[in-house]
């Protein structure tokens, strides 16, 4: 595997970094995307020119988020998927040095990695649970790897260190599956393999199913406690946290955490709760380099209360 070149500058003063997904509940920092059906009524150029607008505008919209981060001790973001919209569509999709002002908007992006890493803002992406590298269909399998290269390329700008995906489907063969997953490694860029990461999901791939492939290919595993427990296997959360701390050697491993909507006892324990429940949080998570994304709908509500129900608890 090639070595990373990201410049890195992760470190939080304190050894847990906890991380805000994407988006905002209250604060004025909204992102802007679109759709085909909509730019299809417009000439190319129109459409260029609007998608281009979006583009400035979230990446504006991203410095902001940064600031808030920067502001209220919130270690890592999550960069919204489509920040830069439509931008693998087959009909609509573009390359940026299409997009009017291209190099001004390659800018504000970079001047947003600037900032993460002079303030130790942790950035990364997460496609959606569509984007897979183990699918037997070559076009899903063609319009996936797309999302994860231009995914890459906007981490590049950004200084994102990781663009994470689920482990796809089983296909009624999970190890055939995760064969395929390790041939179209091969089929990643440089900059996407050296950041593609992989999660364990509520319905298909454990921890356990997903580390021989993490371990003999060099892919860290982004451990889900929610989906864990949603979907357990034979490793209990602290055999599991140790064995995907393993999978990161030298950087500093990301992990997911959720609550259930409705408790655990609930028909559907796998939805999010607007909050997580501190008694959720695994104590052999604490006292050691680690980020931790928030995946609530309270968004950086959520944050700050997990914040204080962590700071009293010490």
């Amino acid at each position: 595997m090639p070595k990373s070149k990201i410049k890195k500058n992760i470190t939080a003063a304190d050894p847990l970094r906890l991380g805000l997904c994407c988006q905002f509940l209250e604060q004025p920092i909204k992102f802007r995307v679109t759709t085909a059906t909509a730019l299809q009524r417009l000439a190319r150029r129109d459409q260029l020119a609007r998608l281009a607008q979006l583009c400035e505008h979230n990446a504006s919209a991203l410095l902001a988020a940064l600031q808030f981060c920067a502001v209220h001790k919130i270690g890592s973001f999550r960069i919204l998927s489509p920040i830069m919209p439509v931008k693998t569509h087959p009909t609509i999709g573009y390359r940026v040095e299409e997009l009017p002002n291209a190099q001004a908007i390659v800018r504000q992006f970079q001047d947003c990695g600037d900032f993460a890493r002079t303030h130790g803002i942790r950035t990364g992406f997460h496609p959606d649970q569509f984007v897979v590298l183990n699918s037997p269909d070559e076009n899903i399998l063609a319009r996936s790897i797309a999302d994860i290269e231009s995914q890459a390329e906007i981490a590049e700008w950004v200084n994102a260190d990781t663009v994470n995906i689920h482990g796809g489907g089983g296909y009624g063969n999970k190890p055939a599956a995760l064969d395929r997953f390790r041939i179209n490694l091969e089929r990643l860029s440089t900059r996407a393999r050296m950041r593609l990461t992989v999660e364990n999901d509520d319905k298909t791939f454990t921890p356990a199913d997903l580390l021989p492939l993490c371990q003999s290919e060099e892919v860290p595993l982004v451990y889900d406690a929610h989906h864990h427990r949603c979907l357990p296997d034979n490793m209990d959360v602290d055999h599991a946290t140790e064995a995907a701390r393993a999978t990161w050697k030298k950087r500093e491993p990301l992990f997911h955490l959720s609550s259930p909507l409705e408790g655990w006892s609930g028909p559907k324990p796998e939805r999010h709760h607007d909050y997580i429940d501190p008694k959720d949080f695994p104590q052999a998570w604490l006292g050691w380099p680690l980020t931790v994304e928030v995946e609530a709908k309270a968004k950086e509500l959520a944050v700050a209360k997990i914040q204080k129900d962590l700071a009293s608890q010490k």
